[in-house]
């Protein structure tokens, strides 16, 4: 008999709303995304974590906010 325990890593996105600033790369529009992140394992939540993430709209680039 073998038992097979399933991991499971999953993102899902909260908001998006428009950030100040411009993309150092092309000038394009800044947009910030609200990530919530979850580690799941044999179905049972065991880990969340939220991030906000910054890309830019023309180039689709991510982007490091200092």
């Amino acid at each position: 008999m073998c038992l097979v325990f399933v991991c499971d890593e999953d993102e899902r996105v909260l908001a998006r709303q428009p950030a100040p600033g411009a993309c150092p790369y092309c000038g394009g529009m800044v947009q910030a995304t609200d990530v919530q992140k979850q580690w799941r394992f044999c179905f049972l939540p065991i880990y969340f974590k939220t991030k906000r993430r910054y890309f830019c709209t023309m180039c689709t680039r991510t982007l490091q906010i200092q």
